[in-house]
């Protein structure tokens, strides 16, 4: 299914990369999908933990495209630079931007976390993913909008994949 083609009302749980296509300019779709959610035609979700994951990929990307960093392990490179990480704010202000969207942010609770274990076992899920997965059962949203086809496995969920990446 297509991000075109999702109705409105519907609602969709959205991972970090549609997020980070977005804020890089990578993906019109995912740009388009995000619009939808600004403007209340779809209702968004996505969880805490995919807010840090975005949070520290765009941290990553920023220093990256400011020549701050070398590519290669840049989390390590930026861990031992500490005055290169104050440096850097335009991620942050990013970030800060998905609740203005209208995406409903779901707290990653302990309850969650120990639903996602289940669906760890379940589906070879890493981490991030299975509590992504635990959040859109627990809201009963069957729609997930990622680019990461590990969840193109999943029973009785709609992945919606961007095609321009």
């Amino acid at each position: 299914m297509r991000f075109e083609e999702l109705k409105a009302g519907s609602s969709i749980f959205i991972d970090a990369n549609i997020f980070i296509y977005h804020f890089t300019g990578i993906s019109e779709e995912c740009s388009l999908l995000l619009e939808r959610c600004e403007g209340e035609e779809i209702l968004g979700f996505t969880t805490t933990s995919i807010l840090l994951e975005v949070m520290h990929r765009l941290m990553m990307l920023e220093a990256l495209a400011r020549e701050l960093v070398t590519p290669g392990n840049i989390a390590k490179k930026l861990k031992s630079k500490p005055e290169i990480v104050k440096q850097l704010t335009a991620y942050a202000s990013q970030v800060q931007k998905i609740p203005e969207m209208n995406i409903n942010i779901i707290p990653v609770t302990q309850e969650l976390c120990y639903q996602a274990v289940a669906w760890q076992q379940k589906y070879g899920l890493m981490t991030n993913d299975s509590i992504l997965l635990a959040a859109c059962r627990q809201q009963d949203c069957l729609h997930l909008a990622s680019n990461d086809s590990a969840f193109s496995q999943v029973e009785n969920l709609t992945l919606l994949q961007p095609m321009d990446v």
